[in-house]
């Protein structure tokens, strides 16, 4: 690990991209944020920048439907790519949204990595699985974030995992942090990481 960690100094929301939309040809980094509609992608973002409300938290899962880069520091972009799995989205959007994550995935110039968000209190879901699968067959090596880690006992932790890396499967040298929004546990690794891809 590298020893330098990002300092947030600014950030804001640049570009929202929808299903029709040309995807902007960035010329600095770009760190994807995929997971399932209810899993905390955008408490993650929040409290990786240290921002009350950048990105919208819902209490109504599947808010996400773009795909919204934010300019962090003039030298990176996170982007939060729409949340999958869904139930009350057509299946024809759900498919939209594929499409457009997929087209993501292959034509950004500037992906460094794809952090994955799995809760880390339940199974891996089918979904989780599939979208594991797609970005490493999209030439990415997830980073799995574990969210909700405050929701179990501490001494769950390494058995939550377990359960996790195994449930999909992972390669042997695959990353998972655990992360929780409400103590902000993880938040250093996970800057300490992304520093470590973009310098």
């Amino acid at each position: 690990m590298c020893e330098y960690k990002m300092k947030i100094k600014n950030a804001e929301l640049e570009t929202v991209c929808g299903i029709t939309s040309v995807l902007p040809d960035n010329q600095i980094p770009e760190i994807a944020f995929a997971g399932k509609s209810n899993v905390g992608k955008s408490s993650l973002i929040n409290g990786l920048l240290n921002r009350k409300s950048l990105a919208r938290t819902s209490s109504a899962p599947g808010k996400t439907q773009t795909i919204n880069f934010y300019n962090v520091n003039k030298e990176l972009y996170f982007v939060d790519l729409p949340g999958y799995g869904y139930a009350k989205v057509s299946r024809e959007t759900q498919e939209k949204w594929g499409v457009m994550i997929e087209k993501y995935l292959k034509t950004s110039g500037q992906l460094k990595a794809v952090l994955l968000l799995i809760d880390i209190r339940h199974e891996p879901s089918a979904n989780d699985r599939n979208m594991y699968e797609w970005i490493n067959f999209n030439g990415y090596k997830p980073i799995i974030i574990a969210t909700k880690l405050d929701k179990i006992n501490r001494s769950q932790i390494q058995k939550h995992i377990k359960m996790l890396k195994n449930g999909l499967n992972v390669l042997p040298d695959t990353t998972v942090i655990p992360f929780s929004a409400t103590t902000k546990q993880g938040r250093d690794e996970i800057l300490e990481l992304i520093s470590s891809m973009i310098s």
